[in-house]
């Protein structure tokens, strides 16, 4: 096992990553303060892990909660059986609620930890490469509307993360492949030495060597702690980590819900970035070749749904977290490995390359 620090001061929490760590109680203990837990889950990763953890917590009082599969359940009404459930047993502000799964999972129960009783400690989970390295660090918490992804949430950190890489064996393919999206985004952000790595061992990866998908969740995870110790509530710096995500939002909130993988719709957001970041004369050609080539390499789709067209895109990008004063910004790189936020592109650029993406 090998373990991260989240550096937050008096908010400060550890990432534990390792295989097979579900199974002993040692590492969940010190975080659960109270004598009751609310394990949240959901009907695909509940059969596979729940009885696990269950016996792991065979000292506290569980109560559980099974959601339904899939970002489209990512709403008010699946997370007030959450609320439901911690009402009905009477929980109180000593309770601990576990999230058991992937990022729809985590973020649900972070939300329903910041609201209940105005706020009770949870912990992270995660079952998925993309949870793993992305979404369950950090406090990002929420669910969707259905005029944008993610618009109604907190920021509210966990008491610990923990990375069993053992749960990673049981995904499809196609989920490695969504989880590679965020991991190859900390490279084009922040790391170009980690995007050589990851070029170089991209197969390996896929095929869940588990050294290098160890190392890869490893090296994600520490410069994700890195920015959110930085930045934690994204005034500033930690709007890099969206490398993508404005386009990639769009693809998702138009495509509807769950119909494209967030890690798809990343990757498709990430080779237009590229593509705007080319046209500005940030990247040359030959960088954007290469980045749109690991992408391509992980699995990912490399631009968007044709159903999409400029006008969709001008009009769910206006809905984004990033967009202040109605401007809008965006994650675009001064180089592989380097990226900044920025309202100050031209915006016959960005029609050019909204154009370009459906050709």
């Amino acid at each position: 096992m090998q373990c991260l620090n989240v550096d937050l001061g008096d908010r400060s929490y550890p990432i534990y990553i390792g295989a097979r760590l579900l199974e002993g109680p040692g590492l969940l203990a010190p975080h659960i303060s109270g004598k009751r837990v609310c394990i949240v889950t959901d009907d695909t990763v509940a059969p596979l892990y729940l009885p696990a953890l269950e016996t792991a917590l065979a000292a506290y009082q569980i109560t559980r909660v099974v959601l339904p599969t899939g970002e489209a359940f990512k709403n008010w009404a699946t997370l007030q059986q959450i609320f439901d459930a911690l009402l009905g047993e009477r929980h109180d502000r000593k309770t601990t609620l576990i999230a058991l799964g992937g990022g729809v999972i985590g973020d649900m129960t972070g939300f329903a930890a910041a609201c209940y009783q105005r706020g009770v400690n949870f912990i992270q989970i995660p079952t998925t490469l993309l949870s793993q390295v992305d979404s369950s660090v950090g406090g990002k918490t929420g669910i969707n509307h259905p005029a944008g992804k993610n618009m109604i949430g907190a920021f509210y950190q966990p008491q610990a993360v923990l990375i069993d890489t053992s749960s990673l064996q049981t995904l499809p393919e196609r989920e490695i492949s969504a989880g590679l999206a965020e991991i190859v985004k900390y490279g084009l952000i922040r790391d170009a030495d980690f995007l050589d790595w990851l070029e170089r061992n991209m197969a390996s990866l896929r095929a869940l060597d588990s050294d290098l998908v160890t190392e890869a969740i490893m090296r994600s995870c520490a410069i994700k702690a890195e920015v959110v110790a930085a930045d934690e509530r994204e005034g500033g710096v930690r709007a890099i980590l969206n490398l993508g995500h404005t386009f990639g939002h769009a693809i998702e909130t138009h495509q509807g819900y769950g119909s494209w993988l967030h890690g798809e719709a990343v990757g498709a957001g990430m080779v237009m970035a590229l593509d705007l970041s080319a046209r500005l004369g940030w990247i040359d050609v030959q960088q954007f070749e290469r980045g749109r080539r690991i992408i391509a390499a992980a699995g990912l789709p490399v631009a968007p749904p044709e159903s999409m067209t400029v006008d969709d895109f001008r009009r769910l990008m206006a809905v984004d977290k990033k967009v202040l004063d109605g401007q809008l910004r965006l994650v675009l790189l001064r180089a592989l490995g380097e990226a900044i936020v920025t309202a100050d592109f031209d915006t016959d650029a960005l029609s050019a390359c909204l154009a370009g993406a459906q050709s």
